[in-house]
């Protein structure tokens, strides 16, 4: 199995680090050729503007490929915190570039500033009893769902965590946290896509 983890800006390294603690190869990608070889791509964090200025506001050749794979080929993918910005179809107030192939809106720095970060411990029912300890940095939020999108944690503010078949969203940040369990979760989907 080979995960890639987009790696034009944010914390991808972060995310390579728990994939390989997965006992998965681990691949940065940064062209679109790189997804050639990948069963399942994550979108790390980072900052969704700068991102969207580095690919000619979403229009990039990468941006394409991956839709395309997303599209055609099922391809498994996760977005953490910017990730899940730009995997939703909408973005509240927005017009900037983003894949829009989850049914989705979500909300920019719902919970405020960079100080307004703040850990919690969520209860996610698809990874067991144990509360997972979710780090929120400038975190995204998502508002509203389509009817095939399956909502896995929320907050008293909204939803954090969910999944449309293919592809999974967190508005937190699972890599920096030491607890492999959304990554493992993701890595389940890449599994069972192999063997259909």
């Amino acid at each position: 199995m080979i995960v890639g983890v987009l790696a034009l800006q944010g914390d991808f390294a972060e995310h390579i680090n728990m994939l390989t603690a997965c006992g998965v190869k681990a691949v940065a990608v940064r062209y679109a050729a790189d997804l050639d070889a990948l069963d399942g791509l994550i979108i790390p964090g980072g900052e969704s503007t700068a991102v969207d200025k580095l690919t000619d506001d979403g229009s990039a050749p990468i941006f394409s490929a991956i839709k395309k794979k997303i599209s055609e080929q099922q391809l498994p993918v996760y977005g953490t915190c910017m990730g899940s910005i730009f995997l939703a179809k909408d973005i509240e107030g927005s017009k900037q570039g983003r894949l829009a192939v989850m049914d989705v809106k979500v909300r920019r720095n719902a919970f405020g500033p960079q100080r307004r970060s703040f850990e919690a411990d969520l209860a996610i029912e698809a990874l067991g009893a144990e509360p997972f300890p979710a780090v929120f940095i400038r975190a995204p939020l998502i508002t509203e769902c389509g009817a095939d999108v399956e909502i896995l944690a929320q907050l008293n503010d909204g939803i954090v965590m969910a999944r449309q078949n293919n592809l999974l969203v967190t508005a937190f940040h699972p890599e920096i946290t030491g607890d492999l369990r959304v990554h493992r979760y993701f890595l389940a989907m890449v599994a069972a896509h192999k063997l259909q």
